[in-house]
């Protein structure tokens, strides 16, 4: 076959089969037509795939075929942790460090690792808009860019370097709902929802004045987002997504540009999804978020809901959720500790926001921590500006937290093992088997001492602390401290 021939029908292979023009086609691959001899070729071979393409009803859904570029950056990390595995931190690059960059970031990557994390979220890097802009990060004025703010691609290159030398996977905040209103993607209208004058709007139900809404019907659209969140997978050797507002956007979309990235040779990438449909774990994520958990827990913590309440919502959420899938789970991230209040607030000091983490780490799913909550930040955390973590803070609640990841990361039980629960109004105990290993979890969950008669398997009995592995002998009961948390195994 012709050079060029062949060249057309491998760009033409992910090209929807609807509104073919040729010289738009021509035009967005570049393809030089320095002869007429190559433009007849080139023209024949379009020709060639728009009939072959009239055989068969086109299909959203289908994965697009993604030729690895030749050039990319850097070794696809190999041993990104396997679901179930992951402890996942998510980083506000504005309060991480006085500079507010990338290498702020990397200058504390250690403090990061030493908490037990193997996961890095790096909230939005992109530029931001300037249009009706509050300087939200989630409104992306390009797709291919860095926010200066931030550094360039060698400091985000750096960071991501830095990670995977300690073995911790990175991956993106990815912003599909919407763009800013100067995106370069504004002047393609089509791409955008538009209201009955033709007016492109902002996303339906909500009031984000500074994003204009994206219309995932456009299937060019669709392509040119593929394309962008290949761009960072290749160009900074990131290790997947977590995707912004997932549930406002169609399952087709989610599922064609999963399956797409999934092709790329030698990868294997974490999706995100920021959102609780069940059909994210269809169109291929790995994780979505867990806000009845969430909810739950401030019900327990402050509204005096009985402390089994949250058995209920653990077991009702993993309703449909596929083996290899898991819930993220959290006391915090980002939204909330801007707008709610930071665990130290939500949960009545540092004891309660450790207990409130005890629970929320080890009953199931996959733990998040999010960029201050280990310090016990008490103030709320912005992120549409520059609000520094003071890291000297509440070093005992850091101590803390490596201590309950440092067991959370060494025990099988605890990621993967079968659940037996033991129902209480004011205390969340249960147990966790995986082959030989018994751990039970013991967590207090109000602000007052407890006398907790003991599950019949733990009283009269001698166990290790998980902490410190000292011995603790219990009768048929023990007296908790308020929101003291006890974790004991064989």
């Amino acid at each position: 076959m012709n050079k060029d021939t062949s060249v057309m029908k491998r760009l033409l292979s992910d090209k929807p089969c609807d509104s073919v023009d040729v010289h738009s086609i021509l035009s967005y691959y570049h393809i030089p037509l320095r002869s007429k001899g190559r433009f007849i070729i080139s023209l024949l071979a379009l020709t060639i795939w728009i009939a072959s393409c009239k055989k068969q009803e086109p299909d959203n859904d289908t994965p697009i075929p993604i030729v690895e570029d030749t050039l990319t950056y850097g070794t696809p990390m190999q041993n990104v942790p396997a679901t179930e595995d992951i402890v996942m931190y998510e980083v506000n690059e504005r309060a991480y460090s006085i500079s507010g960059d990338f290498r702020g970031i990397t200058d504390r990557i250690d403090s990061i690792k030493a908490l037990g994390i193997n996961v890095i979220w790096l909230m939005p890097i992109h530029p931001i808009g300037t249009i009706q802009s509050v300087n939200s990060p989630y409104s992306v004025q390009n797709y291919k860019e860095v926010n200066p703010e931030f550094g360039d691609l060698s400091d985000l290159r750096t960071l991501v370097d830095s990670a995977h030398s300690r073995n911790m996977a990175v991956i993106l905040d990815w912003v599909a709902n919407h763009t800013a209103w100067d995106n370069p993607w504004i002047t393609n209208t089509s791409w955008y929802s538009q209201d009955g004058a033709g007016n492109i709007i902002i996303p339906p139900g909500t009031n984000w004045q500074d994003v204009a809404d994206l219309d995932f019907d456009n299937a060019d659209m669709r392509l040119a987002m593929i394309d962008a969140m290949k761009y960072w997978i290749l160009t900074a050797n990131i290790d997947g997504f977590r995707c912004d507002a997932a549930d406002m956007v169609p399952f087709e979309f989610w599922q064609q540009a999963i399956d797409s990235l999934n092709r790329l040779p030698a990868r294997k990438l974490i999706f995100l999804a920021e959102g609780g449909r069940a059909d994210h774990f269809t169109a291929g994520f790995q994780l979505n978020f867990s806000w009845d958990f969430y909810g739950g827990l401030k019900n327990v913590w402050s509204n005096g809901y009985a402390a089994s309440s949250l058995f209920t919502i653990h077991s009702n959420e993993y309703l449909g959720v596929p083996a290899g899938a898991e819930k993220l789970r959290f006391t915090t991230n980002h939204d909330e500790s801007a707008w709610d209040a930071t665990p130290y607030t939500l949960f009545n000091g540092a004891d309660g926001a450790l207990a409130a983490s005890v629970v929320t780490s080890y009953l199931g799913g996959v733990p998040l921590i999010y960029s201050s909550q280990e310090v016990g930040r008490s103030t709320t955390v912005p992120f549409f500006s520059n609000s520094p973590i003071n890291w000297n803070s509440h070093p005992e609640m850091l101590q803390a937290y490596k201590s309950i990841f440092s067991f959370y990361n060494a025990s099988n039980a605890l990621r993967k093992g079968s659940l037996t629960t033991f129902p209480n109004s004011n205390v969340v105990c249960f147990r966790r088997n995986y082959q030989a290993e018994e751990v039970y979890v013991i967590v207090n969950t109000r602000n007052y001492a407890f006398n907790y008669i003991l599950p019949a398997e733990v009283a009269n009995a001698t166990w290790k602390n998980a902490f410190d592995n000292s011995d603790i002998t219990f009768a048929n009961a023990v007296v908790l401290n308020a929101y003291e948390y006890l974790v004991i195994r064989k």
